[in-house]
């Protein structure tokens, strides 16, 4: 198996950053901080990075069809974000009935939204799986997916033709995979790679062109790739020990960039891990995929409303 080591490439310290993806139109990074409620942008050529205060804990987020506009998943609802004025639209809320919010999320390859969420116990007791996956389609509606409950929603990927979906509940240990088809629906759910044993457990994840799986392994500093049968390929040593999210971008889609937290580390071992919360990048022969676009807008809105050439050519692949 090969190894390879990520150095920073963003000093951010963030609480707990999640949710990177590369807009290849801007060239740049996206991610959040949650627990801080702020977006974050950086521009690797320039080093330029900007960040957003949010009315609220900001888990995911998805590229829309019009650079100025992100959809965002937000701790209690969906949202669409005007970056240029900073207007904030409702699309719906989430689960108001749980003590759950949003976590992790992804546009498919027809893209349409899909994302999970994530118990919040009181009192340090340990997650229970109340929380759900679901899928935003174009046109607004809302839907739950065919699906197990969850404790903590993550790994959310899509294969390179999109007919086939990887997720998992971080605390089971246990990566999952699935069919999806071209509606949105799933089926024959089965357990594809299982972590019990081993140091870590699986958090955000992103899919490669050939069908590779690079999921960070939270509490392990690592993050691996698995081939499309999911055996173990490659490790990619993150000089701090919470990884949380990779993605695949650069000029040829092919750094790996990966956000990482302090949440929950102790003044010692944040003196101990000093990276802790960064942002760490790794060049790769391996290429990435286009980030898919969320396809709908709200009504009368400036967002585009006919279907992205780009989502269309993610749709055309192999698994």
């Amino acid at each position: 198996m090969k190894e390879a080591f990520a150095e920073c490439a963003v000093v951010a310290s963030n609480q707990l950053g999640e949710g990177i993806l590369w807009c290849a139109s801007l060239q740049c990074l996206y991610w959040t901080d949650i627990e801080s409620a702020t977006l974050w942008r950086h521009h690797p050529a320039t080093g330029v990075t900007d960040t957003w205060p949010m009315p609220e804990r900001l888990a995911c987020l998805a590229l829309c069809e019009s650079d100025d506009w992100l959809l965002l998943g937000l701790a209690s609802r969906l949202v669409f974000f005007h970056l240029p004025t900073r207007r904030i639209e409702t699309v719906c809320e989430v689960e108001p009935h749980l003590p759950t919010r949003i976590n992790d999320g992804a546009c498919d390859r027809e893209g349409r939204f899909v994302f999970g969420t994530k118990h919040e116990p009181r009192n340090g007791e340990p997650p229970e799986r109340v929380g759900s996956f679901y899928r935003l389609d174009p046109d607004l509606s809302l839907h739950r997916l065919d699906l197990d409950n969850i404790a903590i929603a993550n790994g959310i990927a899509f294969s390179p033709n999109g007919r086939i979906m990887y997720f998992c509940d971080s605390p089971t240990r246990v990566i999952h995979r699935c069919e999806y088809d071209a509606t949105g629906c799933t089926k024959s759910v089965h357990r594809w790679v299982d972590l019990r044993g081993g140091a870590g457990e699986p958090d955000g994840a992103a899919m490669d062109a050939d069908g590779g799986l690079w999921v960070a392994l939270w509490g392990a500093g690592r993050v691996v790739r698995f081939d499309p049968k999911g055996s173990k390929d490659l490790t990619v040593h993150v000089p701090t020990r919470l990884p949380s999210r990779p993605t695949l971008g650069g000029d040829g889609l092919d750094t790996l960039y990966v956000t990482s937290a302090r949440d929950g580390l102790t003044a010692s071992e944040l003196r101990d891990d000093p990276q802790a919360g960064h942002v760490f990048s790794a060049a790769f022969a391996t290429q990435g995929l286009p980030e898919p676009r969320f396809s709908g807008s709200l009504p009368a809105s400036p967002l585009v409303h006919s279907r992205h050439e780009h989502n269309r050519h993610l749709s055309r692949g192999t698994t």
